[in-house]
């Protein structure tokens, strides 16, 4: 880690490595995803029980489709899923849209040395097709999902303590970017500096001593003695 002086004249702790979030964070995918979960649910004849807006976006897909559908049928969860990723992976993800200022952040933490994470409760698959089609792929030393482990990792958290495990990263010197409130409580039970993007759909707590909240991506850039 390196001391740099920040924009505003405080001493800053640079991190030697970012967490992100993906959904919500660097990415908006809330229209692209609800666009594929209306094709999913047309598709299989059943009627949301909740408002299909981006309110249910965030938790891993099964969980959001029995939530849509109001019951947990295995056999219903499987062919609502199967269809959704079928319209989601051809179609549906060259949908998503950038949050502005995110590019030219990741671009200045890397410059600057930094090691960039990514950590999503979105499949593996999925964000790897969009990395790809944004050009992003070559930003991230890693990139990490719930069903990139075998066996999937049961939450957010424990992915977060399998990066730092395999990555070797030291908490002191990691940071973790992120829009809800589990990614929240992932940087709180692993011991890393938690921001809050605060552009995001997600409901992570605006304020608390470990919690920094961004209205901007460049705000991640000062508090880490970069830009002005």
């Amino acid at each position: 880690a390196i001391h740099r002086r920040s924009g505003t004249g405080v001493t800053s702790l640079q991190p030697a490595a970012v967490l992100f979030d993906f959904d919500g964070t660097l990415v908006d995918s809330a229209e692209s995803v609800l666009a594929s979960l209306a094709h999913a649910l047309r598709e299989s004849n059943v009627t949301p029980v909740v408002p299909l807006t981006r309110n249910i976006i965030g938790p891993p897909l099964r969980q959001t489709l029995a939530t849509l559908a109001g019951r947990d049928d295995v056999a219903l969860i499987d062919d609502l899923a199967r269809v959704f990723r079928a319209d989601y992976d051809s179609v549906g993800y060259l949908r998503t849209e950038v949050y502005a200022g995110v590019p030219e952040m990741l671009q200045s933490l890397r410059a600057a040395g930094m090691q960039l994470h990514i950590v999503t409760n979105k499949r593996i698959a999925a964000t790897h097709k969009i990395l790809g089609h944004l050009g992003w792929t070559s930003w991230f030393s890693g990139i990490y999902a719930l069903d990139a482990l075998t066996p999937p990792a049961p939450d957010k958290p424990h992915l977060v303590r399998h990066v730092l495990q395999t990555e070797s990263l030291a908490a002191p010197q990691t940071w973790m970017v992120g829009d809800s409130a589990e990614d929240q409580r992932s940087a709180m039970q692993n011991a890393l500096r938690f921001f809050a993007a605060g552009w995001g759909y997600g409901n992570a707590a605006m304020d608390g001593a470990d919690t920094v909240t961004l209205t901007a991506p460049a705000q991640l850039l000062r508090a880490a003695g970069l830009g002005g």
